[in-house]
């Protein structure tokens, strides 16, 4: 067996519908996941410094600067 993913932009249930019928139709064995790939709380920890960003509230360093040892 063979375990493949996939990610479907359904408009509706009745498209959903239709997959699920396709693949039983093929005898394919499936499951669906409504799971999100980044949980809620990691992505709203990545708006707030995607923001900070934008305020000027970070900090740069040159290519050179990071091979330096202390």
């Amino acid at each position: 067996m063979q375990i493949i993913n996939f990610t479907a932009y359904t408009n509706d249930t009745s498209q959903i519908e239709a997959i699920k019928a396709f693949m039983k139709a093929l005898k394919i064995k499936f499951e669906v996941s409504k799971s999100k790939p980044y949980s809620h709380e990691f992505t709203e920890k990545l708006k707030e410094s995607q923001q900070q960003f934008k305020n000027g509230k970070c900090s740069t360093i040159t290519l050179d600067d990071i091979w330096k040892k202390d």
